[in-house]
C-alpha cells in the first residue's frame, strides 16, 4: 500500500518534542537558511515540509498570499536537528585559527599559514571548516542542538526589494529551482544576490516526478548539466545540488488552505494533507538534508555580550493583548537581555525590553544571527511594519553617503553618474542620486592595503569558509577602506568598465580567482532623496527596479560598503575631484646653444614660445608654471616676450628642443574650486650646467668690387643639412616634391645667390635643387623632380656651385 512504501522511506532526523523542551534556548545554535528561487518554483513547499516551528508569518498566512497563491512578504519557519558532527570535529581541531569578527570594524589576526589558506578555500566549495578561537570553538561544548532558522522569499520580480531585505540576514542560500524549467530570469537574479551576501549555496531542483520514472535520473543529470553552465563564472561553481519533489502531484497541494486547513506535521513527516484530504508525498527530502547538513558551517558570529552594539532588523510587527507588542526579526549585531533599553530611530523613542523569545520559547539573552521576537509595552504596533531597532545613539538618520561599490558584472546597462537608483540598505529601499569615482585611486589604495596586511599578518591569510549574516559587505568582497578627503580624484564622467592599461591596470582588481574579468572598484557618492537609518559599513544593493520586469535583464547594478557619511550642504567643498588639461603650444625661437657638461650635448637652456595665449593675456598668473617637451624636458615660464602673447622658457637641465617644436602646459582645474585656479604636481629638474657655445666669427664683406664668385666659392661648399618637413601634394609615384631643409645656411647669407646648386639626399641619393629661402632662420626650399622619398631627419648635402 502507499502507506507501507512511505513507511520504508529512509526517516529524517528527529527531535522528539520532550528532548527540544529540556533544553534551553541559549543551548541551540541558530543558523538562518535563505530560500530563494523563482516564483512557482516551490520555495514554500519546501519549506511546510521541512519545518516543524512556525513563525506568525509562515506559510504564506496572509489574504493576500492566499488568494493569489504566491509568497508576498517573508516567511519565518524552523526545524531542530543534532549539531552535525563535523562541526564538531572542525571545531577542535581548528581552534587555534581566527576569523575577522563584528561590525564596528574590529579584526583578530589569523593564524595558520598559506597552506591552510588553500585549505580552507578549498574546503569552502564543498565542506565546512575551522572556527574562530574565542567564540566558535569546540561548538559542542557550547551547543546541544541545531536549530535551521528557513527564511522564505517571494519569487516574483515586483517583490525584489522583499527578497533583498531578505537575502541580507542569512548565513546560507537554497537557490531552488524548477527542474523542467531551468534558470529563470528571478533564479538569476537570486543568484545574484547570493553573491553578495553569502559563500554556501546549495542549488534544490525541485519537481523531479514530473519526469516520467524511467527518464527520471537522465533528465535529472541534464538539468543538473544545465544549472551548472549557468553558474560557471560565478562564486558558486562548484555548489552542491540535490534533486527533490517538495509535494509530488503539485505545489498547491501544500498551501494553507483558507479554511485554516491542517499544516505539515513537521519534519520526519512524508505527507502532507491538503483541504480536501489529499495525500502529496515527497521525494528525496532525506537527501536534501543530508546535503544541507554536510554544508552546515560555523557560522560567524561576535559571541560577546555587547549590549552597546545592538543591532536588530525587524520585518514583523504585532500586538498581544495583555502583554504588549512583539517585533520579530534577526539580531545583526551585539547582544540583548531583558529590561535593557532599545532605540527605534526612525520614530525618535526608547523602550525597554520586556521579554524576549525564540520560536515561542523565553530567551535570557539573544546574540548575532539569532532569529528571536523582542516583547516591548507602550508601542503601537501600527507604527512600524519593517526596519531597525538598536542600542540607543547608535544609529544616525544620513541624507548621504560615501561608500566603495562594484557593479554586478551581469547588468547591461551603463552606470552615469548623476543617475537614479533604487538603493536598499537593510529591508528599507530609497531612491538615491549616484555619483561615481576613483577607480584608478581606489586601485592602487587597495594594493597598498593589501601589501601592508601581508605584512601586518607576516603571510597569514583569513579563512575563508565560514558562515556569516549576508548584511556584511565582505561577502560581496568588497574590501574594507578608509576614505580620505586630502586625496585628489581624476574625475569621471561614468563608471568605468576596464581601468586604461596606460593606468597601470592591477591584476588584483581586474580579474577574479577564477580568470573571469569582473567591473573594477569605484567610490561613489550616495545622496538619498529619502534620509535612511543605518549604520556605517553596511551593504547597500543598488538596482534599477524600474525596468520592465519582462525584459530578461538584471536589474542589480552594483553592491557597495557604506563608508563614510555626506551632507551635501557641508561636505560638497571637500570633495577634491579634478579634470586634467592640456594647452600646446611651439618653440618659435632658441636661445644660445650650450654644450652640457656631464653628457657633452648641445642644448638650449632658454627658448622662447608662442600660441599658448592671447597678446592680451595677463601673463603675471601664468609665471612660473611649468612646460613640458615631447622629449619630457621641463621648464617653467619666466616672463612675457614683446606684445604678441609669446613667453620666454627657462630648462634649468636644457633642452634639445628645435624651433617649430611642440611645447605643453599641462595642469588640473578642480572642480570645486570658485577661482577655477591651476594646480600642478610636476616639479622643475635639478639644473645641469654647460658651457657656452660661441658662434663663428664672420668675415667682412668687401667694399670695393663683385666679390659673388668669391663668395660663391669659400661659402657654403659641401655644406651639410637635414629634411625638416615634406611639402607639397604627393605624387603618383608616392614622393613629395618640395622639402624644407635647414642647416646648410645662416641667418646673414644670402641664399637668392645660391638659387638652383644642386642638393643630394644622403640616404636615397635622389637630387634636388635650390627653389629659395623659407623663412628668415636660414631654411631653404628645395624641390626634386622626381620627388624625394627621405624621411624628415634625413641628411642632405649641397654640392659645390
Amino acid at each position: 500500500t502507499e502507506e507501507q512504501l512511505l513507511e520504508q522511506q529512509p526517516q529524517l532526523p528527529l527531535l522528539s518534542a520532550e528532548r527540544i523542551k529540556t533544553i534551553p534556548p541559549e543551548r541551540i545554535l541558530n543558523i538562518n537558511v535563505g530560500v530563494l528561487g523563482h516564483v512557482d518554483t516551490g520555495k514554500t513547499s519546501l519549506v511546510k515540509t521541512l519545518s516543524s516551528v512556525l513563525s506568525t508569518a509562515a506559510l504564506d498566512k496572509s489574504k493576500q498570499s492566499r488568494a493569489r497563491g504566491i509568497t508576498l512578504d517573508l516567511g519565518f519557519s524552523a526545524f531542530l536537528l543534532p549539531l552535525p558532527e563535523q562541526l564538531r570535529g572542525d571545531q577542535k581541531t581548528t581552534s587555534s585559527n581566527s576569523i575577522s569578527s563584528s561590525s564596528n570594524n574590529e579584526s583578530e589576526l589569523n593564524s595558520g599559514d598559506k597552506k591552510k589558506k588553500k585549505k580552507n578555500k578549498s574546503s569552502s566549495k564543498g565542506g565546512s571548516v575551522g572556527g574562530r578561537s574565542n567564540n566558535n570553538s569546540n561548538l559542542d561544548q557550547k551547543y546541544d542542538l541545531l536549530q535551521v532558522t528557513l527564511v522564505d522569499c517571494p519569487g516574483h520580480a515586483s517583490l525584489i526589494r522583499t527578497i533583498i531585505g531578505g537575502a541580507q540576514i542569512i548565513d546560507m542560500v537554497l537557490l531552488v529551482v524548477d527542474a523542467t524549467k531551468g534558470m529563470q530570469t528571478q533564479t538569476a537574479e537570486c543568484l545574484v544576490i547570493a553573491e553578495m551576501t553569502t559563500r554556501n549555496l546549495i542549488v534544490v531542483l525541485n519537481k523531479i516526478d514530473m519526469f516520467p520514472e524511467n527518464e527520471r535520473e537522465e533528465r535529472v543529470k541534464l538539468a543538473e548539466k544545465k544549472i551548472r553552465m549557468a553558474l560557471r563564472g560565478t562564486k558558486f561553481e562548484d555548489a552542491k545540488m540535490v534533486g527533490i519533489s517538495a509535494c509530488v502531484g503539485g505545489e498547491k497541494v501544500a498551501a494553507v488552505d483558507e479554511g485554516g486547513g491542517p499544516i505539515g506535521s513537521g519534519i520526519g513527516d512524508v505527507t502532507t494533507t491538503n483541504a480536501h484530504g489529499e495525500v502529496a508525498g515527497t521525494n528525496n527530502i532525506h537527501g536534501l538534508l543530508d546535503v544541507l547538513q554536510s554544508q552546515m558551517r560555523a557560522p560567524n558570529r561576535d559571541a560577546r555580550p555587547s549590549p552597546e552594539r545592538f543591532h536588530f532588523a525587524v520585518d514583523h510587527c504585532f500586538p498581544i493583548k495583555g502583554q504588549g507588542t512583539v517585533l520579530t526579526g534577526t539580531c545583526l549585531s551585539g547582544s540583548a537581555r531583558p529590561n535593557d533599553m532599545v532605540e527605534f530611530p526612525t520614530l525618535a523613542t526608547q523602550k525597554k525590553i520586556k521579554g524576549l523569545q525564540m520560536f515561542r520559547r523565553k530567551a535570557n539573552i539573544i546574540q548575532q544571527g539569532d532569529r528571536a521576537g523582542i516583547c516591548v509595552t507602550n508601542f503601537d504596533a501600527k507604527l512600524m511594519e519593517r526596519g531597525t531597532i538598536a542600542s540607543p545613539g547608535t544609529i544616525k538618520l544620513i541624507h548621504g553617503a560615501i561608500a566603495v561599490v562594484r557593479k554586478v558584472r551581469f547588468f547591461k546597462g551603463q552606470l552615469n553618474s548623476g543617475g537614479k537608483f533604487h538603493v536598499s540598505v537593510g529591508h528599507q529601499t530609497v531612491m538615491a542620486t549616484v555619483t561615481f569615482w576613483g577607480a584608478r585611486e581606489i586601485a592602487k589604495q587597495v594594493e597598498k592595503e593589501q601589501e601592508s596586511q601581508q605584512l601586518a599578518s607576516n603571510g597569514n591569510a583569513p579563512i575563508l569558509g565560514k558562515s556569516s549574516l549576508g548584511g556584511t559587505a565582505d561577502l560581496a568582497g568588497l574590501p574594507r577602506l578608509k576614505f580620505d578627503w586630502n586625496q585628489d580624484f581624476l574625475h569621471q564622467d561614468n563608471y568605468l568598465e576596464t581601468i586604461p592599461p596606460s593606468d597601470d591596470v592591477l591584476p588584483s582588481e581586474v580579474e577574479t580567482s577564477n580568470g573571469d574579468s569582473q567591473p573594477p572598484l569605484h567610490w561613489a557618492r550616495l545622496e538619498f532623496l529619502t534620509p535612511v537609518y543605518c549604520p556605517m559599513d553596511s551593504l547597500v544593493i543598488g538596482s534599477r527596479l524600474d525596468t520592465e520586469v519582462n525584459s530578461n535583464a538584471c536589474r542589480l547594478a552594483f553592491s557597495g560598503r557604506l563608508v563614510e557619511r555626506y551632507d551635501e550642504r557641508q561636505d560638497n567643498g571637500r570633495l577634491k575631484t579634478y579634470t586634467k588639461k592640456e594647452k600646446v603650444g611651439r618653440c618659435c625661437r632658441l636661445g644660445d646653444p650650450y654644450r652640457r657638461c656631464d653628457d657633452n650635448k648641445l642644448v638650449r637652456y632658454e627658448i622662447f614660445g608662442t600660441d599658448l595665449f592671447k597678446k592680451e593675456t595677463n601673463m603675471s598668473q601664468f609665471v612660473g608654471l611649468l612646460i613640458e617637451t615631447d622629449s619630457g624636458d621641463v621648464g617653467s615660464i619666466q616672463s612675457s616676450f614683446g606684445s604678441s602673447g609669446k613667453f620666454r622658457v627657462h630648462f634649468p637641465a636644457g633642452t634639445t628642443l628645435r624651433e617649430g617644436d611642440s611645447l605643453y602646459l599641462r595642469f588640473k582645474r578642480y572642480a570645486n574650486d570658485p577661482r577655477k585656479a591651476i594646480h600642478q604636481d610636476g616639479t622643475l629638474p635639478p639644473a645641469r650646467i654647460g658651457s657656452r657655445v660661441d658662434p663663428p666669427v664672420k668675415k667682412k664683406k668687401k667694399k670695393n668690387g663683385n666679390n659673388n664668385a668669391e663668395e660663391l666659392s669659400a661659402a657654403n661648399n659641401d655644406a651639410v643639412g637635414e629634411i625638416e618637413k615634406l611639402k607639397g601634394d604627393i605624387l603618383e609615384n608616392g614622393k613629395s616634391p618640395l622639402a624644407i631643409v635647414s642647416g646648410l645656411f645662416t641667418m646673414e647669407d644670402d641664399i637668392s645667390k645660391h638659387k638652383g646648386r644642386k642638393v643630394v639626399c644622403s640616404t636615397t641619393g635622389e637630387e634636388g635643387v635650390i627653389h629659395g629661402s623659407f623663412g628668415k632662420m636660414g631654411k631653404v626650399k628645395v624641390s626634386f623632380e622626381n620627388g624625394v622619398s627621405a624621411e624628415v631627419g634625413s641628411r642632405v648635402k649641397m654640392l659645390a656651385g
